[in-house]
């Protein structure tokens, strides 16, 4: 597996039209250009179906899903193996819009750590966050989701559910480092998360929808 150096962006395509196809290309390529300026790791996390051109930009790559299913009969499912094959370096697990069991998330960890990629487990409160952080993955990322898509940053709104969850993850695993999502899309957004213990930010509408993405992604990342 790759390793990330932190502070991370992990900027989350999701289903937008904005970011699929054509349009996630060049988003991937605002993400290496960003990236290389401003000198921070950005990851692009595009539909299954643009890994690979979203990969020939240049960008780090994640999954938005992986399933823990191996190779054989299992129609429908997400391989490990085939998002690794695509160019994915890593992929997202439990994302409040993917939501799995507890054995799914240890499943799904599992099939990472066969095909050597990496993991984010979004989690969306303390326990939770303890919960996945005992499966130990590669990254926690702690998402309240009545916050996902506001504009409300969770940094702000609710600081004590980020702090509590960075000493939650460290008190369970100290190599399991958290990351701050729900509402984040400006420079003082990051700054905050990263004040409050955080080693990195998920987001997604903020700059996928942004009428000047890379405008916007400068932005966020112009404190650091």
């Amino acid at each position: 597996m790759k390793q990330l150096k932190t502070p991370l962006v992990v900027l989350n395509f999701k289903t937008y039209i904005e970011a699929t196809g054509k349009n996630a290309v060049r988003l991937g390529e605002i993400c290496s250009d960003v990236s290389r300026d401003a000198g921070i790791t950005i990851i692009a996390v595009p539909q299954s179906s643009d890994i690979r051109p979203v990969v020939e930009t240049g960008v780090p790559v994640f999954a938005q899903h992986i399933d823990g299913a191996s190779a054989g009969s299992g129609t429908g499912h997400v391989l490990a193996e085939a998002v690794r094959d695509a160019g994915a370096i890593g992929t997202l697990i439990n994302h409040s819009e993917r939501r799995l069991t507890l054995a799914e998330i240890d499943a799904a960890i599992r099939a990472a750590r066969r095909t050597d990629i990496a993991t984010i487990v979004c989690s969306n409160n303390i326990a939770t966050t303890k919960a996945a952080a005992a499966l130990k993955p590669d990254f926690v990322a702690i998402e309240p989701p009545e916050l996902i898509g506001t504009g409300i940053p969770v940094s702000t709104a609710d600081p004590e559910i980020v702090s509590g969850a960075v000493d939650a993850a460290l008190g369970i695993d100290p190599d399991v480092p958290v990351l701050c999502g729900a509402g984040i899309s400006k420079g003082e957004d990051m700054t905050a998360a990263l004040e409050l213990g955080a080693k990195g930010v998920l987001l997604a509408s903020g700059i996928v929808r942004a009428p000047d993405p890379k405008a916007a992604l400068m932005d966020l990342v112009s404190e650091i």
